[in-house]
């Protein structure tokens, strides 16, 4: 695990470096509303590190996952005084942040008072490591990891509103991604419902409410998108972050430009992510692993 983590953070540092030997340094302007938003980022961050450490609840960033995007993009929008492009995208990153976070409200994810909500099963998972102990270890992973290198991440997935700044007139592009977007969060949608339906159900029939099937005694969701591939929610968001760079390059006309980075490490982070959420379902349901050999994991065929 700890392998991974370095990984990560190694490539948060390497991957934009990369990027911006293929593309021009930020313009002024752009420049201009980067230092806000990184201070934005920090502050942010820090006010996260602290806030879970109190609390002991560490889906803190789980909370904002949906919410910094928008305060982020319409941060921009209102520095561009509403260009067509920007406020395009910014609309585009609103109905997919709002529809996550009425995912995230429905599953007890947020509460009135906003620091407590259900938690991420999986942390308290991951905690228990032998790799964390002693405890300041996991006080470091919790500062450097979950707290500033996801909000980070978050940060830099929706950089390609800033590279947009300056850029070209909107063009028929424009168009088909912001079409290409909606259809993916849509699938996102449609995802997340059948995930819900299923678990609701299942707990039904747990409790002897509803009947007992052959379905439900696998344990997870397996039917509709889930069957074609084994995490449709996940394979949904890394393609609306990847859909949402294009409007980098259709603003730019540079295909490999240093907003790349946030779409390239969210797909390392699913990764990741994926392989320890299966880890934990391999331990709890005897079919799981069946399920990995017959359906693939983001990409349907593959």
């Amino acid at each position: 695990m700890w392998r991974v983590v370095l990984f990560l953070i190694f490539t948060l540092i390497i991957v934009p470096l990369t990027a911006f030997q293929f593309d021009t340094a930020p313009t002024v302007e752009q420049k201009e509303i980067l230092f806000p938003l990184i201070w934005v980022y920090l502050s942010v961050s820090l006010a996260t590190f602290l806030l879970s450490t109190l609390t002991k609840n560490y889906s803190q960033v789980d909370k904002l996952w949906s919410l910094m995007p928008l305060v982020y993009s319409w941060m921009v929008a209102v520095y561009t005084d509403f260009d067509g492009r920007i406020t395009l995208m910014a609309v585009l990153v609103t109905l997919w942040g709002l529809r996550l976070s009425y995912n995230f409200l429905r599953r007890g994810g947020y509460q009135w008072r906003f620091w407590e909500g259900e938690e991420d099963y999986r942390w308290a998972v991951l905690m228990a490591k032998p790799e964390f102990q002693p405890h300041w270890r996991w006080v470091l992973f919790n500062f450097f990891f979950i707290s500033f290198y996801q909000l980070g991440l978050i940060l830099l997935f929706t950089l390609p509103i800033v590279k947009c700044i300056g850029g070209g007139p909107m063009n028929i592009y424009d168009y088909i991604i912001a079409f290409a977007i909606i259809v993916a969060i849509i699938i996102e949608t449609i995802a997340d419902q059948q995930q819900w339906i299923y678990q609701n159900d299942k707990h039904r029939a747990l409790k002897g409410e509803i009947a007992m099937t052959p379905a439900f005694e696998k344990g997870f969701t397996h039917t509709g998108l889930w069957g074609i591939v084994r995490h449709p929610n996940y394979s949904a968001e890394q393609a609306i972050w990847i859909i949402f760079y294009l409007f980098s390059i259709s603003a730019s006309g540079i295909w490999v430009n240093w907003s790349i980075t946030g779409c390239l490490l969210l797909i390392l982070l699913f990764k990741g992510s994926s392989d320890f959420s299966e880890d934990i379902s391999k331990s709890k349901y005897p079919t799981y692993a069946d399920y990995i050999k017959d359906v693939p994991r983001f990409i349907p065929w593959l």
